[in-house]
């Protein structure tokens, strides 16, 4: 079965720097995009960066301060984040991307892992 697992979340000052992990099983890691989302208390989910075999993308608000990378060796996809600020406080979810030419493909996430900013 698909699992992913996310750890390296915590609590930093603001300034600071943190490593999100996301261990993946129960699928052929490479063949898919990973990104990572966040979800701030009070708010709605929201993209933070996405990784795919041919390209990396970011939200606007990353202003060069993140990092996506993954290990296909180790079936593990990383969020590199520096710079922190308080408001980026949030659960950080890993998510498995649908392949739109898949039909009915289900939709994955981790559990998500805890990051609070704060001094």
């Amino acid at each position: 079965q698909v699992q992913l697992v996310e750890s390296g979340g915590g609590l930093v000052q603001p300034g600071g720097s943190l490593r999100l992990s996301c261990s993946a099983s129960g699928f052929t890691f490479s063949t898919y995009a990973m990104s990572w989302y966040r979800q701030p208390p009070g708010k709605e989910r929201e993209l933070v960066a996405r990784i795919s075999s041919d390209s990396v993308t970011y939200a606007g608000f990353v202003k060069g301060r993140f990092t996506i990378s993954r290990d296909i060796a180790k079936n593990t996809v990383y969020l590199q984040m520096n710079s922190l600020e308080p408001d980026e406080t949030a659960v950080y979810y890993c998510h498995r991307e649908r392949r739109s030419w898949v039909a009915a493909e289900n939709d994955y996430w981790g559990q998500g892992t805890q990051v609070t900013v704060s001094s």
